[in-house]
């Protein structure tokens, strides 16, 4: 009978043995076709990238980041397993300081902005943001020199001596203003400088308070469309050796072309420059979280359900960067053989 009861004893153990091992390691070492190694949840497939949410910062709900920031989370989530959401916000420069503050991992701004952030210069002034990573860049926000043919300005020079709209005070559009009339061997003091914002310029060319204005958005753009419609539109275009000196000395920047018929009244492709929508990490998220994260999205634009879709290019997206690449996404762009124009 006690022979009997070890037996049974032993059994119990071996089937208790089994059941353990066929239950336990629920996590394993993995490494994908990609050679990026993480530990893989046996119950979903997924790799642990250390996170259980992820949150994009875009801009307000009318704007261009937020409904590009829901497909970007849907892509994320698809790919990693990672809970992903879009948030709202007042775009480009809160969203550095939201990085800054570690309140959302991923954000919509400009390469210009970013920049900024990470040098604490400008509106950073003091405020440095050192722990931003750039994940790639998107598609152009052109810097538009708005006036009409009545204002009989065709160049930069021209502007000397009129009122020009120059973006609002602490905006990336007033540094861009102040950068452009810098390579012309100008400044802000040698206009009649006026702090508005895009709405307000083209009313005030419109009723010809101010003779042009410093307009830096995707085109075509809203409020240069509405004049257009009532005024013949004149952009003026920026030298080659103009741009690229500018882009010399401020590398966030790229070559831009307003294409022929962008405004009704614009009759010739007209040379310029851009800074980039682009998106930002925090620098302290896996390599092989944002080497993920990057592949879902540069490899899935054709599922953007926004026009700025068609300009998101994976051949593209260092142009302007302006700011230290994350490692995980510099592996991604490596691998597709990409690099700076």
């Amino acid at each position: 009978m006690k022979r009997k009861s070890l037996f049974l004893g032993a059994a119990l153990i071996i089937m208790l043995s089994i059941f353990l091992t066929a239950c336990g390691g629920s996590n394993k070492e993995s490494e994908n076709k990609n050679g990026n190694k993480g530990t893989e949840n046996a119950d979903n497939g997924k790799k642990d990238y250390g996170i259980k949410f992820l949150s994009i910062a875009t801009g307000g709900t009318g704007g261009t980041y937020y409904p590009l920031g829901g497909n970007f989370a849907s892509m994320i989530q698809d790919a990693t397993g990672i809970e992903s959401n879009a948030v709202t916000s007042n775009a480009s420069a809160e969203n550095m300081a939201l990085i800054k503050k570690k309140e959302v991992e991923v954000a919509f701004t400009q390469t210009d902005i970013a920049t900024y952030a990470s040098e604490g210069t400008m509106m950073f002034n003091g405020e440095k943001v050192d722990n931003v990573r750039g994940l790639g860049t998107l598609y152009p926000e052109t810097i538009q020199i708005v006036t009409t043919s009545k204002s009989g300005i065709k160049s930069v020079e021209d502007l000397k001596g009129k009122s020009v709209s120059v973006g609002e005070a602490g905006s990336g559009t007033r540094a861009n203003a102040e950068q452009i009339l810098e390579m012309y061997g100008m400044t802000v003091d040698d206009v009649k400088a006026r702090n508005l914002s895009f709405d307000d310029s083209t009313t005030g060319i419109q009723d010809g308070t101010i003779d042009a204005a410093f307009i830096t958005a995707g085109t075509p753009t809203g409020a240069v469309e509405g004049l257009a419609a009532t005024e013949d539109v004149v952009i003026v275009p920026l030298d080659a050796d103009k741009i690229d000196a500018l882009i010399d000395k401020y590398p966030y920047y790229a070559k831009e072309t307003i294409p022929t018929g962008t405004y009704a009244s614009v009759k010739n492709d007209i040379d310029t420059v851009a800074v980039q929508a682009m998106l930002v990490v925090q620098s302290d998220l896996t390599d092989d979280l944002v080497y993920d994260m990057t592949k879902a999205i540069f490899e899935n634009t054709d599922k953007i359900g926004h026009a700025k879709g068609k300009l998101i290019k994976t051949e593209n997206a260092l142009n302007g960067m302006g700011i230290e690449i994350h490692p995980g996404a510099k592996k991604y762009f490596d691998e597709k053989g990409v690099s700076a124009k």
